[in-house]
């Protein structure tokens, strides 16, 4: 979640994915966890114009944190890999 300003409005934005349905409705893929939701929201939807432009780097985000968590309990465990062993697999791609 991020603080922004908009139309001289302080806000909160929050990143989800989703979909929408025969009818419209937006459907998102997770309820969205936050403190409450006093008032309404504003929505800005951002679609493909075809499932190829689909950005496959796109990761959701529950993928993301678990990966974070297992990198972490490693990091922890002292399971890791000297950086010129990372870099070396980042220039062989």
């Amino acid at each position: 979640m991020v603080d922004i300003v908009t139309q001289g409005k302080q806000m909160k934005a929050i990143e989800v994915t989703g979909s929408i349905d025969g009818m419209g409705n937006l459907i998102l893929d997770q309820p969205i966890q936050a403190e409450s939701y006093p008032h309404r929201v504003r929505v800005i939807v951002l679609f493909s114009e075809s499932e190829s432009e689909i950005d496959p780097d796109d990761t959701p985000v529950e993928e993301i944190k678990a990966s974070l968590r297992r990198a972490l309990q490693q990091a922890k465990a002292g399971q890791t890999r000297p950086i010129s062993e990372l870099w070396r697999r980042i220039d062989a791609e």
